[in-house]
């Protein structure tokens, strides 16, 4: 055999030995790496829902201000508090919603947020003052133009006006889609009114800007421009939610004074 030969066996052993340690120190990385990519996460969203809960500043710990927030689980069907026995912080509604006993497949007509599925039962965040409910957070999710969009909506007690919205998962185009990233569009929500005078839901984002004079103006948020069929992910996402075959039975008793 030529050393021409042998030197080719010998390198192509050396690239094989050194792809089988880089693959056995990745791995392993990997796995000691996974609960710190857990935690950050799970320490990511909580810190969004303190935003949305009006509880998030400078100083606070995030740890110990996400504690003091009471979450509870609700049957999605009857708008009832799930047993107080169930862990909330183990519930995983994306795995629920995939399960054929923990989720439910949605009616076309009804699937406005073009998600297919959705859990049994929803998570819920209660934020209290003084033991007096001060604001309600509901985790939302649907399809805008390229991708899932997950955020949450805080409303007030009496499910009458939106007091905040953020998004924390998706992957809607840089520049334009990603305006639903933008603080002074998400400011713009504030005080929406949910329901028009009949009990209808009627917040909507629309396509261009909200006229001053516009008699559902108190209803209504500006579009993005540039972004509609995202704009439109958006609102479609919200009212499915907000409406009968999401929080709405949960809604309704809020409205009723009931389940505070």
């Amino acid at each position: 055999m030529s050393d021409k030969t042998n030197d080719i066996r010998q390198t192509l052993l050396v690239a094989l030995g050194v792809s089988l340690v880089c693959s056995v120190l990745v791995a392993t990385a990997a796995v000691l790496l996974e609960p710190r990519r857990v935690q950050n996460e799970q320490r990511a969203i909580r810190y969004d829902i303190l935003d949305v809960a009006g509880r998030l500043t400078d100083a606070v710990d995030i740890d110990s201000a996400f504690d003091a927030i009471e979450t509870r689980l609700i049957h999605l069907d009857s708008g009832e508090y799930a047993d107080p026995g169930a862990d909330p912080a183990a519930f995983d509604p994306r795995r629920a919603a995939r399960d054929p006993e923990l989720g439910l497949a949605i009616p076309a007509h009804l699937d406005v947020a073009q998600i297919d599925r959705r859990s049994r039962l929803g998570r819920v965040y209660l934020v209290r003052e003084n033991e007096e409910l001060e604001r309600i957070v509901l985790p939302i999710h649907g399809y805008g133009l390229w991708s899932t969009m997950y955020g949450f909506v805080a409303i007030t007690p009496d499910a009458g006006r939106v007091l905040a919205i953020k998004f924390y998962e998706h992957a809607e185009t840089p520049g334009l889609g990603d305006q639903i990233d933008d603080p002074g569009w998400l400011a713009s929500w504030r005080n929406k009114r949910l329901y028009d005078d009949s009990g209808d839901l009627a917040i909507e984002v629309i396509k261009g800007s909200v006229r001053p004079n516009d008699p559902r103006a108190e209803h209504r948020i500006d579009g993005l421009t540039g972004a509609t069929l995202t704009a439109r992910g958006v609102s479609n996402t919200v009212r499915y939610w907000l409406g009968e075959h999401g929080y709405g039975p949960y809604l309704a008793q809020l409205k009723e004074g009931t389940n505070q």
